[in-house]
Formats: structure tokens, sequence, C-alpha cells
């Protein structure tokens, strides 16, 4: 299992699915804390440097998951762009 290097803190849990491996499940709102907190990034900056070095590193079946918050309105809206 795989882990996203100076992140343990935003760890939730595992992502569990059908006939796959379980993979290491990370709250990207703590990710962003901690960018911003620890590494004195503006917010700005930090889903930048979440989404292309974080969240756009794929490195196999055991690549980590992150979590966003969403309603089902936040659903709704994503499928009505379809």
């Amino acid at each position: 299992m795989l882990k996203a290097d100076g992140y343990n803190a935003a760890i939730m849990g595992l992502v569990q699915r059908c006939g796959q491996e379980s993979v290491v499940l990370y709250d990207t709102d703590k990710i962003l804390g901690i960018l911003v907190y620890r590494d004195g990034m503006t917010y700005d900056e930090a889903v930048e440097f979440f989404e292309f070095n974080i969240l756009g590193s794929w490195v196999g079946d055991q690549t980590p998951a992150f979590f966003s918050k969403a309603s089902l309105e936040d659903l709704k809206e994503e499928e009505d762009l379809i």
C-alpha cells in the first residue's frame, strides 16, 4: 500500500473496492491545510500544487485516493455538465 510522503495527518482510512486491493484514502482539505500551514503556500498555490503534484501522480494500482466533500446538489451539477 503506497502513501503520500509527509501527509500522514490527512489519512482518513482505506478505500475498498470489489476485486481490487485496498488503497489509502486522504482528506484533500487536510492536505491543503498542510501545504498552507507547514509549507507556507497561499490557498491557491496549495490547490495548484496538490492538483499537479499529488492528485496528478499515478504510481500504479496502489496509488492513494483523495476525498473531497460534495453534496448531492454538487453531484447533480456535475451530471448536467456531461
